[in-house]
């Protein structure tokens, strides 16, 4: 099992309610879970300091996968207070490092419970690194689980909230998109799914990276034709120098990713359109080779 394989998509179901549970014991667990805030016997969670009904017995707090308390005894530095993104094959890797500890199924189903966990998605929407076991960054996040961690949890997030959250959302697409080095058609061929309300949010956030743009690369050419400094610039249309600087240099990244694509798109074509070299027989050749 490797950890992209539970990495789910913009449609999957919601990660168990023990994925993120915290450890019934006193104080803070090694895997960062907090006490749970007393309940009244309807569910719902009570205010702070309050007490339960006579009588009532106090709700304990699900544990959390016994495998997974293990795992975050032995690697504190990927299943502990923080969670990493897990190298693909960190499955074979346990079992090999640990061959007589962990039963296989359950191995097997408790890191499929931290794998779908929303804060484990966070670290992969974060477009962090993939670990090994020893806690070393040994590969980098594919561009399609960074995109579809994204709106995993925007989901999950959007289920208890009553804040717009698409914005940020969209900005977090877009800083995905750029952080990829991808084209546009070929990010959009790569994290598109058959959600069609995700590909609208996608398409939504492109247009907004191309407005963005658009105001950035006017910017960068009043910039160049003023002659001014920086300060001098941002102060002369009342913006803040640094606001502005941040501008100029997303707009000069922006404009030397296309002209990089230009050229590699060029190449592509001339390699693609060019004809095949004769080959040259040499005068040793042609007298060894029998007539027809």
């Amino acid at each position: 099992m490797s950890a992209d394989s539970s990495t789910p998509s913009p449609v999957s179901a919601p990660a168990p309610a023990s994925s993120d549970a915290p450890v019934a014991s006193a104080g803070r667990s090694r895997r960062g879970g907090r006490r749970q805030a007393p309940r009244d016997p309807s569910g719902r969670a009570g205010p702070a300091g309050s007490t339960a009904a006579p009588g009532a017995a106090p709700a304990a707090a699900k544990a959390p996968h016994p495998v997974l308390e293990q795992l975050a005894g032995l690697y504190p530095h990927l299943f502990g207070a923080v969670f990493r993104p897990l190298k693909r094959g960190i499955f074979q890797d346990i079992q090999a490092a640990h061959p007589d500890l962990f039963e296989r199924e359950a191995l097997k189903v408790a890191l499929g419970i931290h794998t779908r966990s929303t804060r484990y998605l966070q670290s992969v929407a974060a477009g962090e690194r993939r670990f090994d076991l020893a806690g070393q960054p040994v590969e980098d996040m594919a561009p399609e689980h960074v995109h579809h961690a994204l709106l995993e949890v925007y989901r999950r997030k959007k289920a208890r909230s009553t804040e717009d959250l698409l914005p940020k959302l969209r900005n977090r697409m877009m800083a995905a998109f750029e952080a990829s080095g991808l084209t546009r058609d070929a990010y959009t061929e790569l994290v598109q799914s058959r959600d069609e309300a995700a590909n609208a949010i996608l398409q939504e956030a492109f247009a907004e990276w191309s407005a963005r743009n658009a105001k950035d690369e006017a910017l960068l050419r009043a910039f160049e034709a003023s002659g001014q400094t920086l300060e001098a610039f941002a102060d002369m249309y009342g913006m803040v120098a640094r606001t502005v600087g941040q501008q100029l240099e997303r707009a000069r990244r922006v404009a030397a990713a296309a002209a990089a694509a230009a050229v590699a798109a060029a190449n592509v074509s001339a390699a693609a359109t060019a004809e095949p070299a004769e080959p040259v027989e040499s005068a040793d050749t042609a007298q060894a080779t029998p007539s027809a």
